[in-house]
């Protein structure tokens, strides 16, 4: 038999610099080994270079890139301040951009990330869409759109997401609900921004009920501020575990994890791994973060996002994965052999894991969805954090010209 694609002299992460072969046919990885005698319709020499699974990117507020010109950066200031005590504030800040949502112009936009994502190897994106009583259907309807577009390159997830609230913006229910319609593919939500205890969990039921009715996976952004009294980490994944809701949730942010007094941490940690959430950390968009490394070594389902391109919250990003996870290695003081590697897990099999895609796999059977790296090792790739010599989705190259 002819398969589709063979990818020769290609170095692996756990090839212990072994060159092999990779057989690749209807969308699958069927074969790799040191030679393999079958024909193949393309031939990619890899020339030595790394070859991985291609790169996911778990949070992405894809609605808002590039808006940061359209605005003032008072918003970004309130966010980043050293301890985040204004995270609130920046919110209410950004949504001012939400009165001028058009599909139009917001469709322009995401084509332009998106045709980044593919330069970038990055096949993955779970996209946040706002759908609010500002926002409306706007954004939403643009992500869809580009959904359809990009279909055969980039796997977009669309997030129909509250950004201002539930209880505290009476009617983003009902667009919520009017966004599942449409087609849109997570239920998303913000608890924290709720004025109260009370308030927040009624936000986090009202979503799940929505999610539950729809059956639709569930992502929340979580604890977005410089307060360890914060705790709808806590309630989401004792609400997922009460639905029977496990593996299909994930948390974006949860930055208040970082002042959380350790017993409470342990305790946050049991429950991640009980109620399988996946956590999305993006810790070059804010002060705080995550406990990344610990959450990894607790075999807690957590990853890398974006975030933002040059929106109301970041001025920069290219929806390059080793970007993000080069900024990482900085501001988390990943800088060993071995924390890269688990940098590279967290843009790439964390990253899968922890939104429930099956079979992100370099292996035999697994997902073709592949970059061949201008790299020979992951320190090299984190290190230049350049665009792939080859992208590979759903076995065909993708490769931007």
């Amino acid at each position: 038999m002819a398969f589709d694609l063979i990818i020769k002299n290609a170095k692996t992460r756990f090839s212990q610099g072994e060159l092999l072969q990779i057989a690749i046919h209807s969308g699958k990885i069927v074969k790799i080994a040191p030679t393999i005698d079958e024909n193949a319709v393309q031939v990619i020499d890899a020339k030595g270079k790394l070859v991985t699974e291609s790169f996911v990117n778990g949070h992405l507020h894809l609605c808002k890139v590039y808006t940061l010109a359209m605005m003032d950066e008072e918003a970004m200031g309130a966010y980043t301040d050293g301890s985040m005590g204004g995270a609130m504030t920046a919110i209410e800040l950004a949504a001012r951009i939400k009165e001028k949502y058009d599909e139009t112009w917001i469709i322009e936009n995401v084509r332009k990330a998106v045709k980044l994502a593919v330069k970038f190897g990055n096949t993955h994106i779970r996209a946040f869409a706002d759908v609010d009583t500002k926002a409306r259907l706007e954004g939403v309807k643009a992500l869809l759109r580009a959904r359809e577009e990009f279909k055969d390159q980039v796997e977009i997830q669309v997030v129909a997401f509250p950004q201002d609230g539930v209880v505290r913006d009476p009617g983003a229910e009902g667009y919520i609900e009017e966004a599942l319609k449409l087609g849109a593919d997570v239920v998303g939500g913000i608890p924290w921004i709720e004025y109260t205890d009370t308030d927040a969990q009624t936000h986090i039921d009202t979503m799940f009920a929505l999610a539950k009715k729809y059956n639709k996976p569930v992502s929340m952004l979580i604890d977005d501020a410089g307060d360890p009294t914060l705790k709808t980490l806590e309630m989401l994944a004792v609400t997922t575990i009460k639905n029977g809701w496990e593996g299909r949730v994930t948390a974006q942010h949860s930055r208040a994890m970082a002042l959380y007094p350790e017993p409470y941490y342990r305790k946050i940690e049991h429950l991640l791994k009980r109620a399988q959430i996946g956590v999305v950390s993006d810790p070059q968009t804010g002060p705080l973060y995550a406990r990344v490394k610990d959450l990894y070594k607790a075999g807690v389902r957590i990853a890398l996002g974006q975030d933002d391109i040059a929106d109301a919250y970041y001025p920069f990003g290219r929806n390059n994965m080793l970007e993000v996870a080069f900024l990482a290695a900085h501001l988390m003081w990943m800088n060993s052999r071995q924390d890269m590697e688990i940098l590279y897990d967290l843009i790439t099999t964390n990253a899968a894991q922890a939104l429930n895609i099956q079979g992100h796999t370099l292996s035999e059977g697994g997902n073709a969805d592949i970059v061949v790296l201008n790299a020979e090792s992951v320190w090299e790739s984190i290190w230049s954090h350049e665009a792939p010599l080859h992208v590979i989705k759903n076995g065909k190259e993708i490769t931007a010209k």
